[in-house]
């Protein structure tokens, strides 16, 4: 009777068993130290192999932007469109959705490797701009420009206008993830707060 076969990982399994081995190499070792063998060897595949689902390191990075931070950008193009019909009440959504998203655990370790390199690989910095940065902005931007055209907001510069609402989420991140700030008890309090200075200004 022949012996019953060894069991074996799913193929479209290892993708993402590589890139959590990737994420924790690039953590432990650092990008530029990290070599795609550590991965391998983590991630329980041969040299050889792991170049059959990411042919570099930069390859790798880029599979975890797609995999781990674009989602959120996505998530937010995709209310943006879906709540055209009530730019205010998106945008809150929106604020909240992303203030939550980017001051959560997940959110840290692939832009602290993209920040770490991207100076000198522009390519990895570009790709995390148009993958991620520029999707978002540009979801928000399209929605603030609808609400001026509706009659909704206040005849603004649009992508002014956007950046100011996700530049403050981005700098908090940034606090927290990379300068090791106190993250907030409440992030959508925070989000609220944020929305309600947006909307209604600093002015007594």
């Amino acid at each position: 009777m022949p012996a019953a076969p060894k069991f074996r990982r799913r193929s479209d399994a290892r993708p993402d068993e590589i890139l959590d081995t990737a994420l924790a190499v690039f953590g432990d070792k650092g990008f530029d130290a990290a070599r795609m063998e550590d991965i391998a060897r983590g991630a329980g595949v041969s040299k050889g192999a792991i170049y059959l689902y990411f042919e570099s390191k930069e390859a790798v990075l880029k599979g975890l932007i797609e995999r781990e931070v674009a989602p959120v950008a996505a998530q937010m193009r995709a209310l943006a469109e879906a709540g055209a019909g009530d730019p205010a009440g998106t945008l809150s959504l929106i604020i909240a959705t992303a203030a939550q998203f980017t001051e959560g655990p997940g959110f840290a370790a692939t832009p602290r490797v993209v920040l770490s390199v991207a100076a000198r690989f522009p390519e990895i910095g570009r790709y995390y701009r148009e993958h991620v940065v520029d999707i978002g902005l540009g979801a928000i931007e399209t929605l603030i420009a609808k609400g001026v055209a509706g009659g909704a907001f206040r005849n603004v510069d649009a992508r002014a206008a956007a950046r100011m609402v996700l530049g403050p989420i981005l700098l908090k991140a940034l606090h927290v993830h990379i300068l090791g700030g106190a993250p907030d008890r409440d992030a959508a309090a925070r989000a609220e707060a944020l929305t309600d200075i947006l909307f209604r200004g600093i002015a007594a």
